[in-house]
């Protein structure tokens, strides 16, 4: 790629943590927002996955949009529609793998597997003339009652996982496989009990049993315990998006952003990587439910 995606969107990312701000909860912060947050959609309405939901939700802040649809300039024009003269588009990234087969030194063939990524552009529905009018509806914000949100216990239930209450941490549990949460009453709003026990699953998700997932940790506070919390962070962001949650920055965050820091510095790949683990462990909550989609993903980024 003519551009090194890697470098310039860690670099937003770092740019952010420097000044003490998570980039995943900008998009609730943002005072010119007036409806839910949800996650970035494309023209047919299907959300972005991985890194795409990062990029276009730090777009999104910047620019002041008020929609949720992106598109490209040949979508728009598709639609009858007309991006207006000026305009600059946000990139998004699209990442697969392609299969070379190749001849080995003994004179056989095997088949590799190359990952690719290749940008392309895309503009916000703000940004576009003539399109119908559901492209430019604000998402409605949900005020919820005091007490319990029924659709996030039905999610969270759904997923079986053996969780348990009492004390005053919040944490998962490996070698009981269980997540332990304070009781309800002990969290300052509903959504925060839903948005922290929301990072605790993604957490729960990294069970061989379940993903799998390995990054390398070896004791309290290493590169390989920054690396999950950030998995954790932006799987969190995006389940609270999905089910009209409004996660809130924890006093963790400040000791979590030195790590987040440290790795993004020494691994521009990094913010990629956590955002394709946290989109997979989000994939997987979903897939609990009772009336979880049978179509595959599409894929965004690795």
């Amino acid at each position: 790629m003519k551009k090194d995606i890697y470098q310039n969107v860690t670099d937003k990312i770092l740019s952010d943590l420097d000044r003490g701000e998570l980039t995943w909860l900008k998009p609730w912060s943002a005072s010119h927002m007036e409806g839910r947050v949800v996650r970035p959609l494309r023209h047919n309405s299907i959300p972005y996955n991985g890194i795409n939901v990062l990029m276009l939700w730090v777009a999104i802040v910047e620019a002041g949009y008020t929609s949720p649809f992106w598109m490209t300039y040949k979508q728009a024009t598709a639609h009858g529609a007309q991006v207006r003269k000026g305009e600059r588009g946000s990139l998004v990234v699209y990442a697969n793998t392609i299969t070379k087969t190749e001849e080995t030194s003994d004179g056989s063939e095997e088949e590799r597997r190359i990952p690719f990524m290749k940008g392309y552009t895309v503009f916000n529905a703000c940004q576009i003339d003539g399109l119908d009018t559901h492209f430019y509806a604000t998402p409605e914000p949900k005020a919820y009652p005091s007490g319990r949100i029924g659709h996030a216990e039905a999610f969270f239930s759904a997923t079986e996982a053996d969780l348990r209450h009492g004390g005053n941490s919040a944490h998962y549990a490996g070698t009981s496989d269980h997540v332990q949460m304070p009781v309800f009453e002990a969290f300052r709003s509903p959504e925060a009990y839903y948005a922290t026990l929301a990072h605790e699953l993604i957490h729960w998700t990294k069970h061989k049993s379940r993903l799998d997932r390995d990054l390398g940790r070896k004791r309290w506070g290493d590169e390989g315990y920054a690396r999950e919390e950030l998995v954790a962070e932006l799987g969190a962001a995006f389940l609270c998006a999905d089910l009209m949650l409004t996660p809130e920055p924890e006093p963790e965050h400040a000791a979590y952003i030195q790590s987040w820091l440290k790795v993004l510095k020494r691994d521009k790949r990094a913010i990629f990587s956590a955002a394709a683990h946290a989109q997979r462990a989000a994939d997987y909550l979903h897939s609990l439910q009772p009336q979880a989609s049978e179509a595959d993903p599409v894929p965004d980024a690795a």
